[in-house]
């Protein structure tokens, strides 16, 4: 016969270890935790009921009130308010005192007033009931008032011992139920034992003993012990608390000991020791030595949108490169703040979506209000942020592959080609501005092509076409008003040379992911005077930007601001480039660099001449330099007037300047074509 194995066997489960875990389950569940957390919380409302009414009753009774008052206008440094408290308690002292002295007579007082009441009460009562025999002849009514007094009182007496116990038993449990009101009225009960919507309400108001009591709880040992060591318990550390725009700015002077990088390094716990979030407290290193500079926000009070830009608003606005300032947003204190562009690199970066390319447009659109200054401008996005610069822009390039790429760096080159003919002119030559604006420029940095000669368009070394045009306009650029302005995504040092960086004169920096890259953004200097892009939340705080520049106001003692842009969505942007295109004669936008071949000079001229009746002679010949560098870039405008000239379209004078007449150089384009057909028919 046939053995058949034992089938397995469960493992048997004691059933007290059932039962724990039974009982865990239990305890765990979001039910239970829920009602105890409820009843937690209405218990702890009586006790603290309680205890609000105890203070109330004590404050009344004492001159705690005015001490508490004085105490924080003094640690505020306000010596007006607190002479005034002072004086306030001193007065309710010499009140209370006259109280007190009044009632060591009172009770004399009152036996002499009862008496006499009595006496004039019985009185009147028999005059009465004199009066009521009198009338009615019978002597009975004489005591009938006094007998109707005394079943009042008897009455009043019954009413009262009927209704005494059961007051004597629920009175207390309406003594509960007002100090239940009170406590739940005034949330008195801890954080975690309050409802979620009620936990994540507005945060307390900045007050004196509240930054003290954030600063001796932060977790430093040393400036712990300072505090307590105090004999005005911290307040003398503190500089008034001011307004600032939507929040409080104070400036807390360490004690010996306590370094501010401490300080710095304990944001969060700063911000929720405040009952703030992190982003919404700011801590910055001003002048004076040994001293952090805080910046509270009203709670919720940065998610709050801002108002929209100047450039939406007034249709009137113009812009001058020189001597204006654009109206980029507003900093954390609610002030405009404004950036001057005025012969400044400009380099801006952050995470992706976080509003950078809008950041950058929002410039541009402004000073594209001056139709004084040349833009060429490649978009290596290639999503139709830039498009509404068609027009607008002597050279749009748009599109994010190598060969866009490869017309990028010969736009930036051309650039180069520009800059160094201006070097050359006679000294007191009046240049107007030419942006060189690259939008996502990693890109150019991370492309891989080399180029006939093998030389790299990318990259970061010497023969790298786009690292070296950057570099050479860093260098001399600015002297002449040719600017490069570039915005990356999220910085390395391989998609964003250190020498580029360090070349821009406005840096400015979105939402990033590490310090380190705040400091590639902004520098050193700037990181480690209290910027902290890293510490944006990207998503929430789009648009808000970290500046490192002096082409913007910061505060003394500050090596940046951080600035809440105004958003100009596409369409919006469209329309100030059209007021921008009105401004000026009209532009021929170029959207593809031509390379390696054989030039048509005269046919060139008039394309870059577009639609407009003249242009000047040194528009011309950047306009034929952006078109084609190799060709033009070295152009002279005696190379211009002799290929005019020998067409018969030579250039003329116009209001003393000397200008190229579109109708003579179409006129000599169709006398050609026609004696070239001419040629060939014979």
């Amino acid at each position: 016969m046939a053995v058949v194995p034992d089938a397995p066997v469960a493992p048997v489960v004691p059933l007290w270890v059932r039962s724990g875990r039974a009982i865990r389950s239990a305890v765990t569940h979001e039910t239970t935790v829920t009602a105890a957390r409820a009843v937690a919380r209405h218990s702890l409302y009586v006790v603290g009921g309680a205890r609000i009414v105890a203070r109330r009753t004590w404050d009344g009774r004492t001159a705690a009130r005015y001490e508490r008052m004085l105490r924080a206008a003094e640690a505020a440094g306000n010596h007006e308010a607190a002479a005034e408290w002072e004086e306030r308690g001193q007065r309710f002292r010499e009140a209370r005192h006259r109280r007190r002295m009044d009632l060591l007579h009172s009770p004399v007082d009152a036996a002499k007033g009862m008496l006499v009441g009595t006496g004039m009460g019985i009185g009147g009562l028999v005059a009465l009931g004199v009066v009521l025999a009198i009338a009615n002849k019978d002597a009975t009514d004489v005591v009938t008032p006094l007998m109707a007094v005394i079943e009042f009182i008897r009455l009043m007496i019954t009413i009262v011992q009927v209704v005494w116990g059961p007051l004597v038993s629920i009175g207390p449990f309406l003594a509960l139920l007002a100090l239940w009101a009170v406590g739940r009225h005034q949330q008195a009960a801890p954080t975690w034992a309050l409802p979620a919507n009620v936990r994540n309400e507005e945060g307390e108001p900045i007050t004196p003993s509240i930054v003290v009591k954030a600063l001796r709880d932060l977790g430093v040992p040393a400036l712990r012990n300072a505090i307590k060591e105090m004999g005005d318990a911290g307040a003398s550390m503190l500089g008034p608390i001011r307004i600032a725009g939507c929040g409080v700015e104070v400036d807390v002077t360490l004690p010996s000991g306590v370094s501010t990088i401490e300080v710095q390094n304990r944001r969060r716990k700063l911000a929720e020791n405040l009952t703030r979030h992190e982003h919404e407290v700011f801590i910055t290193i001003p002048q004076a030595a040994r001293t952090v500079r805080l910046w509270i926000a009203d709670s919720g009070a940065l998610d709050e949108p801002i108002g929209p830009s100047p450039l939406v608003t007034d249709e009137t606005l113009t812009a001058d490169y020189a001597k204006g300032r654009a109206p980029w947003g507003q900093d954390l204190r609610g002030d405009a703040a404004a950036l001057s562009l005025y012969q400044r690199h400009l380099l801006i970066t952050g995470l992706s979506n976080q509003g950078k390319t809008a950041a950058l447009r929002a410039l541009a659109l402004w000073l594209a209000l001056d139709r004084t200054v040349e833009f060429r401008v490649a978009d290596l996005k290639g999503a139709g942020d830039w498009a509404m610069f068609d027009g607008l822009a002597t050279v749009l390039i748009q599109g994010p592959t190598d060969e866009h790429v490869i017309e990028a760096t010969e736009m930036v080159e051309g650039g180069v080609a520009e800059m160094e003919r201006r070097l050359t002119a006679p000294p007191g030559t009046a240049f107007p501005p030419l942006i060189l604006l690259v939008d996502e420029a990693q890109v150019a940095f991370m492309c891989p092509l080399t180029d006939a000669d093998k030389r790299p368009y990318g990259g970061s070394k010497a023969t790298s076409r786009y690292f070296m045009a950057a570099r050479k306009i860093h260098n001399q650029g600015r002297a002449v008003n040719v600017l490069l302005w570039q915005g990356t995504q999220d910085p390395t040092d391989q998609n964003l040379p250190k020498l580029v960086r360090e070349g821009a004169h406005t840096r400015a920096a979105l939402a990033l992911g590490t310090e380190s890259q705040a400091r590639m953004a902004l520098g050193d200097k700037a990181v480690d005077g209290g910027a902290a892009p890293n510490l944006l939340r990207p998503g929430l705080d789009k648009g808000t930007v970290v500046v490192a520049s002096d082409g913007i106001a910061i505060p003394a003692g500050q090596s940046s601001i951080t600035v809440r842009t105004h958003y100009i969505d596409t369409d919006t942007a469209a329309e100030i480039a059209e007021r921008a295109k009105r401004l000026r004669d009209g532009v021929t936008t170029l959207h593809v660099i031509e390379r390696d071949e054989e030039r048509d000079p005269l046919a060139d001229i008039a394309t870059v001449l577009g639609n407009a009746p003249r242009v000047l002679t040194a528009d011309v010949l950047k306009r034929l330099s952006a078109l084609n560098a190799d060709a033009y870039g070295k152009w002279t405008p005696g190379d211009l007037k002799r290929v005019l000239e020998a067409a018969g379209a030579e250039p003329y004078k116009s209001d003393g300047r000397m200008v190229v007449g579109r109708d003579r150089v179409a006129r000599a384009l169709a006398n050609r074509d026609a004696d070239g057909s001419a040629s060939a028919s014979e």
